[in-house]
């Protein structure tokens, strides 16, 4: 890891113990303001690598900061490096952001267009020179709460948010229609249409936008508003279109609406929704449309007619954008000064959680109770040092978001045996429980010995809601081998009522997905089964009877399923393996899927059918097959 050079947190000043105390924010008003003093673009409390940028700052002095970042990340897919941007409301309309890997970019205003950025983007020219301009290893980065004043290319894969953004123009999901694999879209305006192109899948979730072009495999919509909704919908196009959100809650979003003032940070909460349709947020008439190519007044009236008005400011929040949890409820950690125990014990004493950006080597789980918060900033990574669980819940009403979680190496004890990582996440007994934006992966980083986890997450809180996860096995990086980076599943759902959203599984050994509890229902789902299976006989379930495991196993006692808009792809690449199905269910009434699609992408075949034994084999590069619905062992 690069030696990082973050200022160091000043409490002796008042005689106060620094051990295991060193993210605490909140000591007086005088040394909370010290602490909170802006130079060279940081605050000690936040560290070097969140950068808060001022509209009364020297912008060339930002610009430069922005491009020097992004020069050190946009190919950095493996590094430690850890960066949050995060803008004061203002009108920064002449800067350019480039978002590469392990980077967010964040507003501070209570909404987006309190940030107005000239332009932002995500290309695809790092990975080759060979004119693909392929975005699908374009992983682990973010944006939120700012309003972009131009048309905008995000090509992006998993792992990556774009969250409650206004865009000024149209949104491209791709670059020149090179290869792309996402994505994840919520609470956001974009006055322009927003295309799609060469995305594979996508979920676009409470959005409004004008019109929608593009489809490949997956396309689903959940909650948006439904004038920009395209038409056709399978077989003859890839949409699925879901009128509602069965509920969800937005991710807490940190708002700073003045650096001169302490008291103007918080944390805003956004509450769950129930048939959830369109924004949290939203004002008709704070946009200049004077520079967009369309007709100005058609505009102006499209905005109005989606967009209720609202007003206040921090502190005098409307209702419908949640409340803002003070900052002095929080505690700000440091991969530098903290570890599990220090963490814990701020949550057991009251304290919320704000992970600074990093790498936080952990030997033990922090363990959180009922009514906790747990928020990274740029990406921060949570690894599983010492063969353990990074993260243990026990409780109700818990949100985790913003998080990366990783594994490490196994450990060997002095009788020899082995002892790896049962799950980097634990999500136990409880009842509703957030989950936004967290990544998980098991192998790719640079590591002494292969990265090991018999799971990444299990789920076991009754109405969890999961909303953009990427469970990942990596298929490529280093230590990266059938035999090497060792699992079994990526996740596994054994709680009641627990509502997925944007769930993508990739590459583990034996079951991607399995799912044990009642009444779940999962809204755009994408998977590829292993590469690297080595040879069909290792790759048999059911006791050796079955030709592989498939991506989702929703078990026998299940009574109550339903999910939307599945897509599960298979590249054998290193061996002729078959897999029997894609997706395993029981057949009973109450269990039902919505649009499954399954694909060869390439290599050897292949899947001999979809759901149990409905559905046509793909079994030829770039074959495909699907059902429409399937309940009770009947389908079309």
């Amino acid at each position: 890891m690069k030696k990082r050079k973050l200022l160091p947190v000043l409490a002796a000043a008042l005689g106060i113990l620094a051990v295991g105390i060193a993210g605490i924010l909140l000591i007086n008003l005088k040394e909370r303001n010290n602490r909170m003093k802006l130079e060279a673009f940081h605050t000690q409390t936040f560290g070097e690598h969140v950068f808060f940028f001022r509209e009364s700052d020297d912008h060339t002095a930002i610009q430069e900061t922005i491009d020097a970042v992004y020069k050190e990340m946009e190919a950095n897919q493996f590094g430690e490096e850890r960066y949050a941007l995060c803008f004061f409301p203002g009108d920064y309309s002449d800067l350019t952001v480039r978002v590469g890997f392990y980077t967010q970019v964040l507003g501070l205003g209570t909404r987006p267009t309190d940030v107005k950025i000239g332009t932002l983007t995500c290309s695809a020219r790092w990975l080759g020179d060979d004119g693909n301009h392929n975005a699908t290893q374009n992983f682990w980065r973010s944006v939120e709460n700012v309003e972009i004043r131009s048309n905008t290319m995000w090509a992006v894969s998993q792992a990556t948010d774009m969250r409650r953004v206004q865009i000024d123009g149209s949104l491209h999901l791709h670059d020149s229609y090179g290869w792309a694999s996402g994505g994840f879209l919520s609470d956001s305006r974009i006055l322009g249409m927003i295309d799609s192109g060469s995305q594979q899948q996508w979920l676009s979730r409470n959005n409004q936008y004008r019109t929608w072009i593009g489809e490949n495999w997956n396309i689903v919509f959940v909650g948006d508003e439904p004038e920009g909704l395209p038409t056709g919908t399978w077989p003859a196009k890839s949409y699925t279109a879901v009128a509602q959100a069965p509920e969800i809650s937005e991710k807490p979003l940190l708002l700073w609406t003045d650096p001169e003032k302490a008291d103007t940070l918080g944390v805003l909460m956004p509450e769950r929704r129930r048939d959830a349709v369109g924004l949290t947020w939203a004002q008709a008439d704070d946009v200049d449309y004077s520079d967009l190519s369309w007709d100005v007044e058609e505009v102006r009236k499209y905005a109005r007619e989606i967009s209720p008005e609202v007003t206040g400011s921090l502190g005098e929040i409307p209702e419908s954008f949640g409340h803002v949890s003070s900052f002095s409820d929080w505690y700000v950690a440091s991969p530098e000064s903290d570890t599990a125990v220090s963490i814990t014990e701020a949550l057991q004493n009251g304290k919320n959680i704000l992970f600074t950006p990093g790498v936080y080597e952990l030997t033990e789980p922090i363990k959180a109770g009922s009514d906790r918060i747990l928020l990274g900033l740029g990406l921060a990574s949570l690894k599983a040092a010492g063969a353990n669980t990074c993260l243990e819940t026990n409780g109700d009403d818990i949100r985790i978001a913003g998080l990366l979680f990783d594994a490490g190496p196994a450990l060997t004890g002095a009788d020899g045996t082995e002892r790896m990582t049962e799950e980097l996440l634990h999500i136990g007994e409880g009842k509703n429980v957030d989950l936004s934006d967290l990544y998980f992966r098991v192998g790719g980083t640079r590591t002494s010995s292969p990265a090991v986890a018999r799971r990444c997450i299990t789920v076991d809180a009754d109405r969890t809601i999961g909303d953009n996860l990427w469970v990942w096995r990596a298929d490529h990086g280093d230590q990266v081998a059938w035999t090497k980076n060792r699992t079994e599943n990526g996740i596994v759902i054994n709680g009641e009522d627990v509502i997925m959203y944007a769930l993508m599984v990739e590459h583990f050994h034996e079951y991607q997905t399995v799912w044990n509890g009642n009444g779940g229902r999962l809204y755009m789902y994408q998977s590829e089964v292993p590469y690297d299976v080595p040879r069909e006989e290792v790759w048999m379930s059911h006791d050796g009877e079955r030709y592989g495991y498939a991506s989702i196993y929703v078990a026998d006692p299940v009574t109550n399923f339903h999910g939307e808009g599945i897509g599960i792809y298979l590249f054998n690449r290193d061996a002729s393996v078959r897999l029997q199905s894609v997706m395993e269910m029981p057949d009973r009434e109450g269990v039902s899927v919505h649009h499954i699609i399954s694909v060869m992408i390439t290599g050897n075949p292949g899947a001999l059918r979809v759901i149990n034994d409905a559905g046509a084999p793909v079994v030829t590069p770039g074959a495909t097959a699907i059902l429409l619905d399937y309940e009770n062992g009947v389908y079309r």
